[in-house]
């Protein structure tokens, strides 16, 4: 409202103990430029943040959104004039919270962010929220009961240089978990077995071969499924958890779910899944986009940004979840992973992704079906 004097912004799974957060905002000088959240900093430079900082990247502080983060209304008068005078120069939305940090901090002439003790992401119940204006809602949204096994088929992009390397990790960790999967190559080896598509195989991009995949997916050859998940053959996944998100979601409807990034968003651009957190699809969305004559304009075509150019075109929604992630656990601040129950990592790079899978991603059986709930949370 007109008479304002701070901005908070909350994250779907935020409780707040409305009183505790007026008291903390209240001790504040709110005439001056404040930046409030609970800080997150990266332990090495990584990929999902350009690699900012990369002399000592712990320096740079930016905010875990699900504690709730604040501006004082002077910042936010300052920064709607400079987003009205300047356009935002980044082609690539990746991480919000590090780029909305970057955005106020603006190489030193505005404010760094101020940590603020009572912005928490424990759980409401747990002893160390006493003092805390925020926790984390550690009860699951009633989404119903996890969708069945039977109702997802899961798609494996991979190639003939990968199948002694990353198809025997799939084999070890997830595999088993679904019960509808194919590899798809450019060679058929039927000791995996894997699938030839006829689409040749490139360095980068894919399109051609998901664009197969998606045709694959509504034809007689693979059974009828209600939700397409398509990976690459370096992804670690956990199928039990993705079968509670996706209760919360109806298949009827064009969903396509994953970690969102963004491209040219400040000049009219488009959201899209990155593909290699996992990049899921109702049916309906996969009818819609063929039926739309969507296309690669070449096979080697970035395949999420292309189905993301689709889908803004068709005007149907790219859906954002935090829990499947692009990259490797140490490519995450430590803080930001601690309140999560994550469904994907990404890439092998420096890292035995089997112990990865072990101790990210796998659920023991009598601890899975609490650990599964808790996933609901992170919606």
């Amino acid at each position: 409202g007109k008479n304002s004097s701070w901005i908070v912004f909350l994250e779907e799974e935020t409780n707040v103990n409305l009183i505790a957060l007026i008291k903390v905002l209240a001790k504040v000088d709110k005439n001056k430029e404040w930046f409030l959240g609970k800080p997150l900093f990266d332990e090495e430079s990584t990929i999902i943040h350009h690699y900012a900082f990369a002399e000592n990247p712990s320096i740079f502080k930016y905010p875990d959104f699900a504690a709730s983060w604040a501006l004082s209304i002077p910042l936010v008068v300052r920064l709607a004039k400079k987003v009205k005078e300047e356009p935002l120069k980044s082609d690539f939305t990746i991480d919000l919270k590090h780029e909305v940090a970057l955005y106020i901090w603006d190489n030193g002439k505005g404010p760094h962010l101020t940590a603020v003790p009572e912005l928490c992401t424990v759980p409401e119940d747990s002893p160390q929220a006493s003092h805390c204006a925020t926790t984390v809602s550690k009860k699951p949204p009633l989404c119903g009961e996890p969708v069945n096994k039977e109702d997802i088929f899961v798609a494996v992009k991979t190639c003939k240089k990968f199948h002694s390397e990353r198809v025997p990790v799939i084999k070890k960790t997830w595999e088993k978990d679904a019960l509808f999967l194919e590899y798809y190559s450019d060679h058929a080896d039927p000791s995996i077995p894997t699938i030839n598509l006829g689409v040749p195989n490139t360095e980068r991009g894919h399109c051609g071969k998901t664009f197969a995949i998606l045709q694959r997916f509504l034809s007689s050859a693979v059974p009828d499924t209600k939700w397409l998940l398509i990976v690459d053959d370096d992804t670690l996944i956990s199928i039990p958890r993705l079968q509670v998100l996706l209760s919360c979601y109806d298949s009827s409807e064009p969903v396509s779910l994953g970690e969102r990034y963004g491209y040219g968003l400040s000049q009219g651009g488009y959201s899209y899944i990155t593909g290699g957190g996992g990049m899921v699809f109702s049916r309906e969305a996969v009818v819609r986009l063929l039926k739309s004559g969507c296309k690669c304009y070449s096979n080697d075509a970035p395949d999420d940004m292309v189905l993301g150019m689709c889908l803004n075109a068709l005007g149907l929604p790219v859906t954002h979840s935090p829990l499947f992630h692009q990259a490797r656990p140490e490519d995450y601040a430590r803080d930001f992973l601690a309140h999560q129950v994550p469904i994907s990592f990404h890439k092998h790079w420096n890292i035995d992704p089997i112990a990865v899978f072990n101790k990210w991603l796998k659920d023991d059986f009598t601890a899975s079906q609490d650990e599964l709930k808790s996933a609901k949370t992170e919606l």
